[in-house]
């Protein structure tokens, strides 16, 4: 049971304010105290600490600073609370507690040397990584049975599967305000009609697959890096490695192989998930009946934008699982460093895919699928 220190107030006979201190004076029963005596706004001649049982620096420092601050007297004190007081009472308290700070054009060029820095060892650390995929990979290749299908099809079922849901949800409403917003600009040029092939080229050629890319890069990304960075905080995969298992075999090909065969599916569904969103909200706001509206795509819509939507797909489905396997793979120090390499592999998953994207649109059309 813990002992809490205490203290009275009284007066002596020449009707002096005494403290008298009880309890130990020890740093994890000195709080209640040290705020109470902080607040008192009296003064104290004496200060008695005769019923103190046990006295650590904390006490000490307390006493001390009662001591100081009031000129007053200490009676009571046995041979250890009287070194440990003159101890602390030593201590001037005017030392730096910060180096001292660079000055602006210092701190500029060591920042940016830093960021260069930085910039040559992660070139290297993701050489050194891809190298590592591209090993594991070649000895799949040699030995087929070594591919852990398991542990495919699990996370094929996470990251497509379980995303459906979402993934319909959000292209439904994106191919609602495509068709609504361009029926309200389609409009004054009287062209309203052609809102059906807006929606359906923006969705099969662009925003299908490229809003499903960042819906996965947010919740499948983000979830390989997590759990890949917690296995290796938590030493698992240094045990992989101590019983022969390869953990980018084990770990990095199957999330890979998932995201790169389900990422043209989910971009596919997601097209159809944002068609049928235009054409429901057509249906009230332009009059063109619902099933019109879809076979109207099949007619306006060329073959290669669906052909576009679909190459594109398992770039950035590599890209994604990449990212997160390889900010996963780069936790080293604390649980505060997997959620900072979560947050990176969401960022440089999206950037990367956005980039990919825009060489992919210079690209079709260059070779006259634009």
């Amino acid at each position: 049971m813990r002992v809490w220190a205490d203290f009275t107030l009284e007066q002596d006979d020449a009707g002096r304010t005494v403290l008298a201190l009880t309890g130990p004076l020890t740093v994890s029963s000195i709080g209640v105290v040290d705020h109470a005596l902080r607040d008192h706004a009296g003064e104290i001649a004496q200060v008695d600490i005769s019923a103190v049982p046990e006295i650590d620096t904390v006490g000490a420092w307390t006493v001390w600073r009662l001591l100081r601050e009031h000129d007053a007297e200490l009676t009571g004190a046995s041979d250890q609370a009287e070194r440990l007081i003159a101890a602390v009472s030593k201590s001037s308290g005017d030392g730096h507690t910060a180096g001292p700070r660079l000055p602006p054009v210092t701190r500029t060029f060591q920042g940016v040397g830093h960021q260069v820095s930085s910039w040559g060892q992660g070139t290297l650390d993701i050489t050194s990584f891809l190298g590592a995929v591209l090993v594991a990979w070649w000895g799949i290749l040699r030995s087929p049975a070594r591919m852990r299908w398991l542990a495919v099809v699990r996370q094929a079922e996470l990251v497509g599967i379980s995303a459906l849901g979402i993934i319909g949800l959000m292209s439904f409403l994106v191919g609602i305000v495509i068709a609504q917003q361009g029926a309200v600009q389609l409009e004054q040029f009287g062209a309203e009609m052609l809102t059906v092939n807006l929606t359906g080229r923006i969705a099969l050629r662009e925003l299908g697959v490229l809003m499903t890319a960042i819906m996965v890069a947010g919740r499948s990304g983000s979830s390989f890096a997590a759990q890949i960075g917690t296995m290796k905080l938590t030493e698992e995969i240094d045990a992989m490695r101590t019983i022969g298992v390869s953990p980018v075999e084990a770990l990095v090909i199957p999330r890979i192989l998932a995201a790169v065969v389900m990422m043209p599916l989910l971009g596919f569904y997601a097209a159809m998930a944002a068609i049928v969103g235009g054409a429901f909200i057509s249906s009230f706001t332009l009059g063109i009946p619902f099933m019109t509206f879809i076979l109207r795509v099949q007619e306006v819509v060329p073959i290669h934008d669906v052909w576009v939507g679909l190459v594109k797909a398992p770039f950035f489905g590599l890209i994604i699982a990449m990212a997160g396997c390889y900010q996963g793979m780069q936790v080293k120090a604390n649980a505060e460093e997997v959620g900072l390499r979560t947050t990176m592999a969401v960022v440089q998953a999206i950037f990367m895919v956005i980039v990919l994207d825009a060489f992919f649109a210079v690209f079709f059309t260059e070779v006259g699928w634009g």
